[in-house]
């Protein structure tokens, strides 16, 4: 994606700046706004939030500042470039700081169909020159320009399963209460998981000692999930299934599912939706228990405790799931880490339809605090033992 440093805003209050740019008529004067840090932001926010919804894409550009203007002409070279950054963008990109005197952000909005290549290409050689002519080669030199294209894409225009944190920097950026939060939430994931892993060893053996006496095959199976920001872990349950089954079934069903495309008859007849598939003929009779218990899913305690995920979040997409998200969908797996339990397994289970269960996460993530985790571990067993929803 380019280079992306972070940085640490600047303690004193930033104003939003207007510049006046010329045009080639002299009675004629261009007004540009460059944005604060905390309203460009807050743009930022906005415009990723309206691309989802009108699924289309834009550019976030980051232009590193920071050795162009370490010298005594730091303000004159700063609005040198601000002034050369508003000349040669559209009226209608929205310019500001990334980070105080560190990057400048242009927000690049309806960049139409033009593959990721051609639009770094052609503004990066707009950019050099304008650099160039307005700072000479010296100072020019000691700018760079990074290219961020929302929604992520590969340089194929492919999507992309791993976030990129620059166009997310709210993710980042949490307050000093949030991110003490989160380091609680991060102690009760070590001593809950720890503590389970450790009172329930005797319920594992006797799980491994039924896996093995009834089909063939490893007692674990693990499966490569995204977790947050799409980072790749190794996922385990119980294995509930037969060795070596395809997964192509599944891929079809989670692909109809997340489009909204299946149903089935629930006892009273009527039809619902569901995100397992039912009498799926790959279980084995051991693999139906451990299923609709939710006992093979005792493993990730491990991943609890070594950090991939938590006790409670969302739970972490196959890849191939990921692919047939929604632009909206993705927000799932950034905001905050997966985990064994949620709001969703608790609330709908699998009888929700996934936009639902995707709002379900979002709430959540938005929602979050210790108490909430609290309320919802405590909601679990009840869920577990009365099997509601459960396939």
């Amino acid at each position: 994606m380019g280079l992306f440093r972070t940085g640490v805003p600047s303690e004193e209050k930033q104003a939003d700046v207007t510049v006046r740019i010329p045009t080639n008529n002299a009675d004629e004067v261009s007004t540009r706004m460059v944005l604060s840090e905390g309203a460009f932001m807050s743009m930022l926010y906005l415009e990723r939030r309206r691309a989802e919804r009108a699924q289309k894409r834009y550019v976030l550009l980051l232009v590193d500042v920071k050795d162009a203007i370490s010298d005594k002409q730091r303000i004159r070279t700063v609005q040198k470039i601000t002034r050369t950054v508003c000349s040669i963008t559209r009226e209608t990109d929205i310019i500001g700081w990334y980070v105080h005197d560190n990057i400048l952000g242009v927000i690049a909005t309806e960049i139409g169909k033009a593959s990721s290549a051609e639009v770094r290409e052609k503004m990066s050689q707009k950019f050099r020159t304008a650099f160039l002519e307005a700072l000479g080669p010296s100072k020019a030199s000691q700018i760079s320009v990074s290219f961020h294209f929302f929604p992520e894409e590969r340089e194929d225009g492919d999507f992309n399963d791993t976030s990129d944190n620059a166009l997310y920097p709210e993710l980042s950026r949490k307050k000093p209460s949030r991110k003490l939060a989160l380091g609680f939430k991060r102690a009760m994931d070590i001593a809950g998981s720890a503590f389970a892993l450790i009172v329930l060893s005797p319920l594992f053996v006797i799980i491994a000692l039924a896996i093995k006496a009834t089909s063939k095959g490893p007692v674990l199976f693990s499966q490569e999930r995204l977790g947050q920001y799409g980072k790749r872990f190794s996922f385990l349950k119980f294995r509930s299934m037969r060795k070596d089954c395809d997964s192509k079934i599944h891929q079809e069903y989670v692909s109809s599912f997340i489009a909204g495309q299946v149903k089935s008859a629930n006892g009273n007849g009527a039809t619902s939706t569901t995100f397992k598939i039912q009498k799926d003929p790959r279980i084995t009779p051991v693999g139906s228990i451990l299923r609709k218990t939710s006992l093979d899913e005792l493993p990730q305690f491990w991943n609890v405790l070594i950090g991939e995920m938590s006790l409670v979040g969302p739970r972490p997409p196959i890849e191939y799931e990921f692919k047939a998200y929604n632009t909206w969908h993705r927000r799932r797996v950034l905001e905050i880490k997966p985990g064994i339990t949620g709001l969703w397994q608790v609330d709908g289970r699998s009888r929700t339809q996934f936009d639902d269960m995707v709002r379900m996460d979002l709430k959540y993530a938005r929602a979050w605090s210790i108490w909430l985790d609290v309320e919802i571990l405590l909601r679990t067993p009840v869920a577990v033992i009365t099997g509601d929803g459960a396939h």
